[in-house]
């Protein structure tokens, strides 16, 4: 072989070596390049997950708010339901009441110079008679001028059957003195609530399940001065009418 040819050999193979060199350094520069590139693809499907995950119990968390707000304004709504139903039946309540209070003052009006009153507390109607307008002095028999009132005032009550109606009797703070049977401010007390009671529904037919008779002694005094006045206030006998609310309580307790 000439020396010409061997060194173009030479040369070529040299020139292939660095070729090869260079295919070699390549070939590990993409193998880096391909496990960086898989990593990354990890990562990211890693990342992609976790996003995922989180979109997921977000979108949990917003389907159950959503539901919990769509419940709770039902909700709401049927307690404003509720409540205008309330209103309403408290309205006509009220309205009741007061016509009630009218009619019973238009009745009563020729009384009113003999210590009756009639007015309106807590939604309810108080007809108040001073123990001189239905009985003697320490008696428990209503007299001529106090059967008129309740006569008046039954004629009123028969005709608005949906009234419950409590008698109270109430007395002033001295002591009571041989009376016989009546053994004390109590028994007076309550005597004269059952002798109004007894002389509603006897005489003047009203249904007695719709009365209730208490005595209040001396205990709810109107006047709490130490005068013959503030006395005569205290002794009294209290008629509360009050509407019945059975439609108000179904209400509530619905």
């Amino acid at each position: 072989m000439s020396p010409k040819k061997y060194k173009a050999l030479v040369a070529e193979r040299d020139s292939l070596s660095m070729r090869a060199n260079a295919l070699f350094d390549t070939v590990a520069m993409l193998r880096a390049d391909t496990m960086r590139l898989h990593r990354e693809i990890r990562e990211a499907q890693g990342n992609y997950n976790s996003l995922n995950d989180k979109y997921g119990a977000l979108n949990n968390n917003f389907n159950a708010s959503s539901s919990k707000v769509n419940e709770l304004s039902s909700n709401l709504k049927k307690r404003e339901a509720r409540l205008k139903e309330v209103e309403d039946a408290l309205r006509k309540r009220d309205e009741a009441t007061n016509a009630l209070r009218d009619k019973l003052q238009k009745a009563l009006l020729g009384f009113k110079q003999n210590g009756l009153s009639v007015d309106i507390r807590n939604g309810k109607v108080y007809v108040s008679l001073t123990d001189k307008l239905l009985f003697p002095s320490g008696s428990i028999v209503i007299d001529a001028r106090g059967k008129q009132a309740l006569e008046q005032l039954a004629a009123v009550l028969n005709k608005e059957t949906d009234i419950n109606i409590a008698v109270e009797g109430h007395t002033d703070d001295k002591k009571v003195i041989n009376l016989g049977q009546i053994k004390d401010n109590w028994d007076l007390s309550v005597l004269r609530s059952t002798s109004v009671c007894r002389y509603l529904t006897e005489v003047e037919k009203i249904d007695p399940k719709r009365l209730t008779a208490t005595g209040k002694s001396e205990y709810q005094p109107v006047d709490t001065g130490n005068t013959t006045e503030a006395r005569a206030k205290n002794r009294r006998i209290e008629i509360i009418l009050s509407p019945k609310l059975d439609e108000l309580y179904n209400l509530i307790k619905q």
